[in-house]
C-alpha cells in the first residue's frame, strides 16, 4: 500500500535568464519568489495553496508539467503504468512519466508523510 497526491507544478523554461523567468511567473501568479533551489530551479511560495511551484531551466521546449508526490515512487510508477502511462527516464530519485495522451509528468518522493494530508489517496 502507498499514498500519492498532486505535489504541484513545474514551469519549464528554455532560458538563459532564470531569475527573469522567475520574476515574470512570480508577478503573473502573484506568488513571491523564494530564491534559488539549485542552479536550475527557483521556487515560488505557493504554500497557502498546499502546492509546490518551481520555475526550472530546461533544454527542451518550454512547457508546464505537474509533479505527483508519493511515499513509494516505484509503486506509483507501476500503478500509473497499469493505467497506460509509460516510464520515460529515471532522474535521481524520481521518474519522468508520459501519459497515454502524451503529457509528461514526474513522480517524486514526498518530503513529508502523506497519510491524512488533504488531497492524498491511499492505494492498495
Amino acid at each position: 500500500m502507498h499514498h500519492s497526491r498532486l505535489a504541484g507544478f513545474i514551469i519549464d523554461c528554455r532560458t538563459d535568464d532564470l531569475p527573469a523567468a522567475t520574476g515574470f511567473w512570480s508577478a503573473a501568479l502573484g506568488l513571491p519568489a523564494l530564491g534559488p533551489d539549485g542552479p536550475d530551479y527557483e521556487r515560488l511560495d505557493a504554500s497557502a495553496h498546499g502546492l509546490s511551484i518551481e520555475v526550472q531551466r530546461v533544454e527542451h521546449d518550454s512547457r508546464v508539467h505537474l509533479d505527483l508526490e508519493t511515499d513509494d515512487v516505484d509503486a506509483e510508477a507501476r500503478r500509473l503504468e497499469a493505467l497506460g502511462a509509460r516510464r520515460v527516464r529515471r532522474v535521481r530519485t524520481w521518474w519522468v512519466m508520459e501519459a497515454p495522451t502524451g503529457q509528461r509528468f514526474c513522480i517524486v518522493k514526498a518530503k513529508r508523510p502523506l497519510a491524512g494530508l488533504p488531497g492524498t489517496t491511499r492505494w492498495p
